[in-house]
């Protein structure tokens, strides 16, 4: 773990706060640590057994539009109403649990296809640091909360497997039937009796018409 787990390729799709105690949520990266190297713990000035880390999920690929990421976040304080479109971060173990009495942290979730900027990490600081490049989102637990966004990629189709049927309308040429298959014997067969039928009719008609002409001389 460090100050800084998001990457700068990939948005983040979730916020989460998890417990000291426990590891963090499955798909998630926890910030343990300041800018400055101090540890990120929230919530210990609050008589809590243990302080809680702020933890971030980056989006793993790109070939699902309808899959969110993280479009913006705000610092409110705990009696203000949400902004429209925006939810609270929670203890994914328990939705009820308070990381400050005074603040809640909130985001805004965004289908990646309908993202226009997305946020790609998070940081956080003592409250008299800058963190070049990144925005300063709020106070809160004694941090200055810092976020860096970016234009949100473009989601990817998946590639889609031929069926047999289009296949079927391939312009390739068929492949070529060895020249002992079965194919190719029936068709020669076929040749061979088609000629034998055409040589027994011309002999057959030049037959008759020899015939007919030696009746006439008779007469």
């Amino acid at each position: 773990m460090d100050s800084g787990p998001g990457t700068d390729t990939a948005p983040l799709t979730g916020l989460a706060w998890s417990t000291a105690s426990a590891p963090p949520p499955r798909g998630f990266s926890a910030i343990s640590c300041t800018v400055e190297g101090t540890p990120a713990s929230f919530g210990k000035s609050f008589a809590q057994k243990s302080g809680y880390f702020l933890c971030l999920s980056s989006l793993g690929s790109l070939e699902n539009p309808q899959e969110n990421v993280v479009a913006d976040i705000q610092v409110l304080v705990d009696k203000s109403p949400l902004p429209p479109g925006f939810s609270p971060v929670c203890d994914p173990l328990d939705s009820k649990a308070s990381v400050s009495k005074k603040k809640r942290m909130c985001v805004k979730l965004v289908p990646l296809g309908a993202a226009d900027m997305a946020v790609f990490d998070v940081r956080l600081s003592g409250k008299t640091k800058t963190v070049p490049g990144y925005l300063r989102v709020g106070d809160m637990g004694g941090f200055a909360i810092w976020c860096r966004k970016a234009k949100a990629p473009r989601p990817v189709p998946k590639p889609r497997a031929l069926s047999q049927d289009m296949r079927g309308l391939s312009l390739d040429p068929p492949a070529q039937p060895s020249k002992d298959g079965f194919p190719e014997r029936t068709l020669s067969r076929l040749g061979s009796r088609a000629s034998t039928l055409r040589r027994s009719d011309s002999i057959y008609e030049a037959s008759n018409l020899y015939g007919i002409s030696g009746l006439l001389c008779l007469c």
